[in-house]
């Protein structure tokens, strides 16, 4: 399984790919897409690169899946607005190409990588390395990128097994139909 995780943002969106065999992870590749090259003013233009640039992204590294960050609501409704609408681009860009996307929230990423949810950029940073021995440490928005590529590695085991165990144990007493339990 391959995985691109996204790391939404107005100005530089980060992105990180990942293979998962059994229950190794392979670094792929990471890096930003950013929107420096549009005046700030220019909201239609910089979503327009966050699109193009993560349909790029999922063209050259062909991914299985994808999960971005779910939107925190900030203090200034305005910058959470604008956070959402690089979101969306960035998830538009992705179902685009037929790429199933997870979300998570940075508490859930947080907690897979580091184990605590309010952990530092820094220790993101740290812990991405380590789990995915890179000689160096990922840019800030790529680290985030790839924790929630990670995430969703762990995650979709679980997500698998449960799946599996739920179409074996199957029961069709207790269902409802119009209203009514049989």
């Amino acid at each position: 399984m391959r995985i691109l995780g996204i790391d939404p943002a107005l100005r530089t969106t980060g992105f990180g790919v990942i293979d998962v065999e059994g229950s190794t992870l392979h670094y792929v590749a990471s890096g930003t897409i950013k929107t420096d090259a549009v005046a700030v003013g220019d909201l239609p233009g910089r979503l327009k690169i966050i699109y193009d640039g993560v349909r790029e992204v999922a063209a050259r590294y062909e991914p299985t899946c994808a999960s971005i960050e779910i939107v925190f609501v900030n203090v200034n409704p305005q910058s959470t607005l604008l956070l959402g609408q690089a979101r969306g681009a960035a998830i538009t860009g992705l179902v685009s190409c037929n790429i199933g996307v997870s979300e998570y929230t940075a508490l859930q990423m947080k907690k897979a990588i580091v184990g605590a949810g309010h952990a530092r950029k820094e220790q993101i940073q740290e812990m991405v390395k380590r789990l995915l021995k890179l000689p160096g440490l990922p840019g800030k928005d790529a680290a985030d990128a790839l924790g929630l590529a990670v995430c969703h590695a762990h995650a979709a085991r679980s997500f698998a097994a449960i799946e599996k165990a739920a179409a074996r144990t199957r029961s069709t007493r207790g269902q409802f139909k119009g209203g009514r339990s049989f």
